[in-house]
């Protein structure tokens, strides 16, 4: 199908006739009248000449004006399904999380540095999938909604810092908020992925009534506990050993997890805080509302190549005029 992208440009057509006769008249009105008498008499003889540069000239402008129309073709509409997943991350930021329990390749980190080395990859490798972020502490907020963008989702994360939202954690509240922004979406894979490294003990929404809004909704929560469980401290009598996880509520996690249909890892170590790539694997992929799209062909080039040759030819009729006045005198 041919489509104009600007169309109306082609009421600019009769432009040159207006513009001519305006001219012609402000011409006559200045003219005498014997003078009007001579130019007609030498103007008759080139007046077949002078209709051919006028032809041209029309031909010239209407090839102008296509190409400034902008034609194209359109072809065959083209559908293209979408595949992915609905993906929401929950990630503490809790005081806790600024232990430094962690390590990869003997280098010691803390765990929110462990969790974005670990989440970077995964979020990369999220193409297909619309990730969201929520950050919770004392409360929970929504980072990003469910975006294809995952640069700006990975831009976020990297900016959170321990502090942003408070010390404690308000694990009820960032599966309440995800639930709500779920379900903004039609959607029949609602994935929550939640981290943490603590119990809750903040926020307005308890977990088991968080737990209820989610299996009512069909989201479903997979669980990653943080933290080391066991690690080596310096006291006053010397080194002893000390769990640094004796905080994490494993059994809440667990139950959020089995309760909506997910499962619950613990990640003691960033090797086992990867195994999240595992998790997606297990996910059946959703289908989307498909895109249909139509590939288009611009044919501005056309109308800009033939007034060029019409050009060409204006340009030697007049020069080839020109000559025969010159042996004529």
């Amino acid at each position: 199908m041919l489509e104009f992208s600007y169309p109306w440009l082609l009421l600019l057509l009769p432009l040159p006739l207006l513009i001519k006769k305006r001219r012609d008249q402000q011409q006559v009105a200045l003219q005498l009248p014997a003078l009007a008498k001579l130019g007609q008499l030498r103007m008759s003889r080139p007046q077949a000449r002078l209709s051919g540069y006028q032809l041209l000239g029309a031909i010239i402008w209407i090839l102008l004006l296509l190409a400034a129309t902008q034609p194209r073709w359109l072809g065959q509409p083209v559908t293209l399904p979408q595949q992915g997943r609905d993906l929401m991350l929950a990630l503490d930021l809790s005081g806790s999380m600024n232990m430094a329990d962690m390590s990869i390749q003997g280098q010691s980190m803390t765990r929110l540095e462990a969790m974005k080395t670990v989440l970077r990859d995964f979020i990369a490798q999220r193409q297909g999938d619309r990730v969201g972020l929520i950050l919770f502490a004392d409360a929970a907020y929504q980072q990003t909604p469910l975006t294809f963008d995952l640069q700006t989702v990975q831009g976020f994360l990297d900016d959170s810092v321990m502090g942003l939202v408070g010390q404690r954690t308000a694990i009820g509240e960032a599966v309440g908020l995800a639930v709500k922004r779920l379900n903004e979406y039609d959607s029949s894979n609602k994935v929550l992925i939640l981290l943490s490294d603590g119990s809750n003990n903040a926020g307005n929404l308890q977990p088991q009534e968080a737990l209820t809004l989610a299996k009512a909704a069909g989201v479903k929560i997979h669980t990653v506990g943080l933290g080391a469980e066991e690690m080596m401290q310096q006291t006053i009598l010397g080194r002893r050993r000390v769990n640094p996880s004796h905080d994490l509520d494993e059994t809440l996690l667990q139950q959020l997890a089995e309760e909506t249909g997910g499962r619950y890892f613990r990640a003691r170590s960033p090797r086992e805080l990867a195994e999240i790539y595992q998790l997606l694997d297990q996910l059946e992929p959703i289908s989307r509302d498909e895109l249909t799209y139509r590939p288009q062909y611009s044919l501005l080039h056309w109308p800009l190549a033939a007034a060029l040759l019409f050009s060409f030819a204006l340009a030697l009729l007049r020069l080839d005029w020109q000559r025969i006045k010159h042996y004529a005198r």
